[in-house]
């Protein structure tokens, strides 16, 4: 039986793999609670972010909308002033029902101060030189007070800012730090409104760099898995800006184990959390969601950090375990993190196609793949579009990608191609762009392209279907 107001939990971290869990294969990481959740919970198998880059991509799970159309395209930029997060897209009058917070990174601009119909608010990161005009500069997050309060005394350096950075942060011991802080807040607010209908959102800033943490020392860097690409340094056939020499293994294996014990640091805060669910008997009538807003490339093809097309970057891991679920089900096939907002406003009870969201919900497959069952993506999913707007990142063109169960395909604004056979090269090694026996496919493709950006008024570049 369907729940009239069910609560939800929305947590997402900023910069994981898909590969971090079990359900996507990695059996050596320790990733306990969302091993636990994911065995009873729907695993999309080909998630997919908007954009990979922190602002763009959370402004979409956050609104439902591309990049291009909530305003912020590259990192710290203000969301469009009439673009409604997911409190305000719920209707007047089941709103009303509901307690709603955010708590951690928020990146969207104005980071301290609550909006977009979060009630609550709790920040990690300050952002000042980001505030929008007429903001107080001289406020702080809701961490650097914690941690004043601990006794810690921020840094004050000359003509800058007091506080408290990243790096001082990640060395703190384990209960000083951000994740903690996090879990702890969030469970309180999950035993505070026992009883009532409450929307959470909870976002962790690891296991984004810098990649240190008081789990340095947790994985041996021998026994950890490197990508299985980490020597495909792209070639010739590739885009120029892609090109780097093959990374060192010793530095690359040290990095990683670093990444590993930070994914295992947020993994057992997040475990606090849904031990509160379940300490308050709310498990059962509360929808959960974990994902994260982009990957890591992690010496893939050379490469660190995001902001590149290849699998690395742009897949995530995501969960959703719908209340009462105790099966795991599985939808196959690549999905886009825009069909989550509506997903979720279906199964809170509501109608999204009225609201001028980019994507469309999944609620019908997920409740099918709850039973048990594996589902396929292609029966309801929206295309599976990625765009890049580098504003003044290293790669110099507008992208857009399309990708579906057999390839990846992208076409860069300064002529530039990619397509990749995902069946006969998961590796992406081998672009096919240049093949003439390839070009009938890649027009279909363009035009599908095409055809997206119309749907969505994107107003790149056209596309020459």
């Amino acid at each position: 039986m369907a729940i009239k107001n069910p609560n939800l939990l929305f947590v997402f971290t900023d910069q994981q793999r898909l590969d971090t869990l079990a359900c996507y294969g990695n059996n050596k990481l320790q990733m306990p609670n969302l091993n636990r959740l994911a065995d009873s919970a729907v695993v999309f198998e080909q998630p997919h972010c908007t954009q990979p880059v922190c602002t763009p991509s959370r402004g979409s799970l956050m609104t439902g909308l591309m990049p291009h159309a909530h305003g912020a395209p590259n990192n710290n930029i203000l969301l469009n002033a009439d673009a409604r997060c997911l409190p305000e897209l719920l209707d007047p009058e089941k709103r009303a029902h509901y307690h709603t917070a955010y708590m951690g990174k928020w990146h969207l601009g104005d980071e301290i101060f609550a909006q977009h119909g979060f009630e609550q608010w709790l920040s990690t990161e300050s952002y000042t030189h980001y505030f929008s005009s007429g903001r107080d500069r001289s406020r702080r997050s809701s961490y650097y007070h914690f941690l004043m309060d601990a006794g810690f005394v921020p840094a004050r350096p000359e003509g800058g800012e007091d506080g408290f950075s990243r790096d001082f942060a990640c060395r703190l011991a384990e209960r000083y730090g951000k994740p903690h802080f996090l879990g702890s807040r969030a469970s309180e607010f999950i035993r505070d409104n026992e009883g009532r209908p409450w929307m959470l959102a909870v976002n962790f800033l690891e296991p984004h760099g810098p990649f240190q943490s008081p789990r340095d020392l947790q994985y041996d860097p021998e026994e950890v898995d490197l990508s299985h690409n980490w020597r495909d340094v792209p070639g010739d056939d590739q885009p120029a800006f892609l090109k780097r020499n093959q990374m060192e293994e010793g530095p690359l294996r040290r990095v990683t184990a670093r990444y590993w014990g930070m994914n295992s640091l947020v993994d057992t805060h997040v475990g606090r959390i849904l031990d509160a669910l379940d300490a308050t008997g709310q498990r059962d009538n509360t929808i959960i969601v974990f994902t994260s807003d982009h990957g890591e490339m992690m010496g893939a093809h050379g490469l660190m950090s995001k902001g590149v097309m290849f699998k690395e970057a742009v897949q995530v891991p995501m969960l959703l375990q719908l209340p009462g679920q105790k099966a795991q089900g599985r939808i196959a096939g690549p999905v886009s993190q825009i069909d989550l907002v509506p997903t979720l406003l279906e199964l809170m009870g509501e109608q999204s196609e009225d609201k001028g969201l980019h994507g469309q919900s999944l609620a019908g497959l997920c409740r099918e793949a709850s039973e048990g069952q594996t589902m396929n993506a292609e029966d309801g999913a929206s295309p599976c579009v990625i765009e890049w707007n580098p504003g003044k990142q290293a790669c110099k063109a507008v992208v857009l990608t399309i990708v579906t169960r057999r390839e990846r395909y992208s076409h860069y604004s300064n002529g530039e191609e990619e397509l990749y056979d995902l069946q006969e090269d998961p590796r992406e090694v081998k672009n096919l762009a240049g093949d003439s026996s390839r070009r009938p496919r890649i027009m279909e493709l363009r035009a599908q392209l095409a055809a997206w950006q119309k749907n969505v008024k994107d107003t790149a570049e056209p596309i020459q279907s």
